[in-house]
């Protein structure tokens, strides 16, 4: 077997375990019950994933051109994805739709308590008014 070959063959393997970890965080998009589970599926599968796509096609393309653009790619999404997820978990759980029964610790709301905060996001008016 060549060397090109098994190159193709690795990369055709890496785009469907990529293609499929894509799919199986769209079905957990659909599936899963609240806002916090589903960004853990929109972010943990969707971002490992790409990597995987990306990964096959660098070894698809065969230039250094396209392999540096790849990793820019992939450090970008690897960095911006849980940091999006993250102010969108604390958006939810601050709106009130996060489901507290199914949390098995609640760090935030301690939190939020010492701080003064409302879940809602507001501040309490000052003492004596």
């Amino acid at each position: 077997m060549s060397w090109p070959t098994v190159l193709d063959v690795v990369s055709g393997i890496l785009l469907l375990l990529g293609a499929l970890m894509c799919l199986a965080g769209a079905i957990g998009l659909l599936r899963f019950p609240d806002p916090l589970s589903r960004l853990h599926v929109a972010t943990k599968p969707q971002t490992f994933g790409l990597i995987l796509v990306l990964a096959g096609l660098a070894l698809t393309l065969r230039s250094w051109a396209s392999f540096t653009t790849l990793v820019f790619l992939t450090a970008t999404q690897f960095f911006t994805a849980p940091v999006a997820a993250h102010l969108v978990g604390r958006s939810a759980y601050r709106m009130g739709s996060v489901r507290t029964d199914l949390l098995v610790t609640d760090e935030l709301s301690d939190a939020l308590e010492r701080s003064g905060d409302n879940p809602d996001g507001t501040q309490p008016p000052p003492p004596g008014q």
